[in-house]
């Protein structure tokens, strides 16, 4: 068996191409007259920009399949092959077997409803409230104990 070609590591230097890219793309979003009611529209485009790359991105700068795999993972929704070829396509209109940034970004402007959305809408609701600060907890003696 050979072995498989290592993937060069060094993430931080792949970024920056990726992140100027992402940058062009926004651009464009913004003057786009199709969106140009959207309410805080370049906020919503950094936060896509900053989601997208969370993702881990195959070497093309796109979302593939094992990228969507280990995004719903973390997010303890694991889902089957079958169910993350299913969400691909939902996005891509079954045009693309990985997401680009502008599917990604149509989506979540988009009046669409797709897992893929809704997952990562319901992720930034999750980071949100475990943003807020909360009080101290509430101290417990032993005798509470269950």
């Amino acid at each position: 068996a050979m072995a498989a070609p290592r993937r060069p590591s060094g993430g931080g230097l792949r970024r920056a191409p990726q992140d100027g890219r992402l940058d062009e793309i926004n651009k464009e979003f913004l003057c786009d007259p199709k969106f140009s009611n959207e309410k805080g529209l370049e906020e919503k485009l950094a936060v896509f920009k900053e989601k997208y790359m969370e993702f881990d991105l195959n070497n093309h700068g796109e979302i593939d399949l094992m990228s969507v795999k280990r995004m719903m993972e973390k997010l303890g929704a694991p889902k089957t092959h079958l169910e993350l070829k299913r969400m691909i396509s939902e996005v891509t209109g079954g045009v693309s077997d990985t997401i680009s940034y502008q599917d990604f970004v149509n989506l979540m402007l988009g009046k669409r409803s797709a897992v893929l959305k809704l997952v990562m809408l319901f992720e930034g609701k999750a980071n949100e409230s475990s943003r807020k600060p909360s009080g101290p907890p509430p101290e417990r003696d032993i005798a509470s104990l269950p």
